[in-house]
């Protein structure tokens, strides 16, 4: 077990420097260290060019992947029926509870590539998360196995009483098994895909291509778990009782955890380099301080982080650019402000990391969207008819519509879609990172169009067969929901993939865990925004009507279709701007790798 946590040894990373120097200094055919020098193994050993990394060793991940996303949505898709059927909340209550349980488990994904890129490794992170997780799991499943830990039942209650809901105690463990498994997921989220991701050589095209295709594999492999969870699991869940679903969920992330294990002879794991979060703030205040009193700081001079046997050509590389020209005040003569040096080479990283930023902001309009996707969507769902055929289909499995068709769409978009656009564009890329993205975000906006064209078209047809008021299914069939489900699903797809893969190919080396947990921080953001809106919404339209939109008991009373209206008017305002600010945007030329600069061959181009 020493093994699993050999980044705790040494905070300051002094064992890690001597094991590189000392194989940099007897490199021979028989040990040919990875061009970085930043690659080590499990057992800190430095990493083996041609021996560690590669596809094999994201293959575990993939897998690994696959069981960590069933465990987690073969209980998130359904949550919100559990909360509202077993605890006793209102379907909005439980909306809401739903969204912050996956918002938080998505921003903590921040805390995952934090730690990983500052103190532990992504290699640690994981294996600690999946055992927070796998804790919360069992705490969920004793008590939806056991009946004293649940709310009574009000079975037999007056039509006219009201359920009471979870309370005391009972809520209290209900919330710590939800936030131990939103820290677990985080952890993970935070750790999986750049430890991946990391087993690729960027040096080379075909090492940036498979990298490339792992984000887009990753999706698809998230797809195969949400495949398995919306289905198997739900049924489970429904029929013989959610004590069976929770169990399939720990049982899943239980053996995810030896076979990511299998994997360790495979892996080459980045070495932390300090705390990226550090710099960011460094070179923050050394700015504003350069600015507050720029008498101290008039003789100031230029750093660079150059080493002595670097090349001369990398001069022009290590100038500082004229982007973000605030930010080169920062860069002092370190020995006239000790406290404030910083070097060009951090100015440049922090400059890299604002300038992904306004990606991250555009998402989170799609990312609320999404969340409408395990709330409302599910909802209305269950007051429709879901039967095909002679088959009942769970409500919360709906999700398999947009699953099979992500399922579908992610091998076709690597193998045909991408190197059709390469013979079209001549680029690298062939679609950049940033069309992905705004391609994901046109198309959530059609799908809220969509969602309140069908929420209308259900509301009618409970109004003509004189069924408001009434908790029975409508006669109308729940495939009509599935249609905002397919666009979602498709925006997820282009989306999700686009954005790991640009927040980790354009960080700096140091912050590309951390980078890459944006992707699910911006989905963290979305879920939040969601709670925030329905109480924007509820309070406002509160005051000018007896009722508001998003009230009650029964959906039928709600005007979802106008909610869905605004959320669609919203994003259209969300893609105008990222338009806008794409169009500025231009793609970094290189990628700091401790000391080495590695020249990146994709072509600058905007949107």
């Amino acid at each position: 077990m020493h093994h699993f946590l050999f980044a705790l040894k040494d905070h300051n990373n002094t064992f890690y420097r001597k094991i590189i120097l000392s194989s940099q200094n007897n490199m021979d055919q028989e040990c040919q260290i990875t061009k970085s020098s930043l690659y080590v193994t499990w057992k800190n050993k430095p990493a083996i060019e041609g021996q560690h990394g590669g596809i094999v060793a994201a293959s575990f991940v993939l897998v690994v992947e696959v069981l960590e996303n069933l465990a987690y949505l073969a209980n998130a898709s359904n949550l919100v029926l559990y909360l509202s059927k077993f605890m006793h909340y209102t379907p909005s209550n439980s909306s809401n509870i739903v969204s912050n349980f996956m918002g938080t488990a998505f921003l903590l994904a921040l805390l995952g590539g934090f730690l990983a890129d500052a103190f532990f490794t992504t290699y640690c992170i994981y294996l600690i998360s999946a055992t927070i997780e796998l804790m919360g799991l069992l705490i969920l499943t004793m008590q939806a196995r056991s009946r004293s830990l649940k709310p009574e039942s009000c079975l037999s209650a007056n039509r006219n009483t009201k359920c009471q809901e979870i309370e005391g105690g009972k809520e209290a463990l209900l919330f710590i098994g939800l936030y131990l498994v939103a820290l677990g997921v985080g952890g993970i989220k935070g750790s999986l895909p750049p430890h991946g991701a990391e087993q690729f050589d960027e040096d080379t095209t075909q090492g940036r291509k498979n990298r490339s295709s792992f984000f887009n594999y990753y999706v698809f492999c998230l797809a195969c778990g949400a495949l398995i969870a919306v289905t198997f699991a739900v049924w489970i869940e429904d029929n013989k009782g959610w004590q069976w679903g929770f169990g399939i969920s720990t049982l899943a992330i239980l053996i995810s955890i030896p076979i990511f294990l299998l994997g360790s002879t495979f892996y080459r794991i980045k070495l932390p380099t300090g705390s990226p979060i550090t710099t960011i703030f460094k070179v923050l205040a050394a700015a504003i301080f350069n600015t507050c009193f720029p008498k101290n700081a008039r003789n100031a001079v230029v750093s660079t982080n150059r080493s002595p046997t670097s090349n001369s050509h990398s001069k022009k590389e290590e100038d500082i650019t004229e982007d973000l020209t605030f930010l080169n005040r920062a860069v002092t003569n370190t020995s006239t402000f000790p406290t404030f040096s910083v070097t060009t080479k951090q100015v440049e990283e922090v400059k890299i990391v604002l300038k992904i930023f306004p990606v991250f902001l555009s998402t989170i309009m799609l990312n609320c969207c999404l969340a409408q996707l395990s709330t409302f969507s599910v909802q209305q769902a269950a007051t429709m008819d879901t039967k095909i055929g002679s088959l009942l289909v769970p409500p919360a499995s709906l999700p398999v519509f947009p699953v099979i068709f992500i399922m579908i769409l992610a091998p076709m978009y690597d193998h045909v879609i991408i190197p059709f656009a390469r013979k079209i564009t001549k680029t690298e890329m062939g679609i950049t990172h940033l069309q992905r993205i705004g391609i994901g975000l046109f198309l959530s906006i059609m799908a809220m169009a969509v969602a309140a064209l069908v929420e209308k078209k259900r509301k009618g047809v409970a109004f003509q067969e004189n069924l408001m008021n009434s908790t029975q299914p409508l006669p109308i069939t729940f495939l009509w929901v599935s249609l905002q489900y397919l666009f979602l699903g498709s925006a997820d797809l282009f989306t999700l993939a686009g954005m790991m893969d640009f927040f980790f190919t354009e960080a700096p080396f140091s912050m590309r865990s951390l980078a890459t947990s944006l992707s699910w921080a911006s989905l963290a953001m979305g879920y939040y925004l969601s709670s925030v809106l329905i109480s924007i919404v509820n309070n406002v339209t509160g005051t000018f009507r007896h009722t508001p939109w998003l009230y009650g008991s029964n959906l039928n009373h709600y005007h979802l279709e106008r909610f869905y209206w605004l959320m669609c008017a919203l994003s259209g305002v969300n893609f105008l701007v990222y338009i806008i600010w794409s169009k500025s945007y231009k793609y970094g030329s290189k990628c700091s790798t401790g000391s080495n600069e590695t020249q990146m061959l994709c072509k600058s181009s905007g949107v």
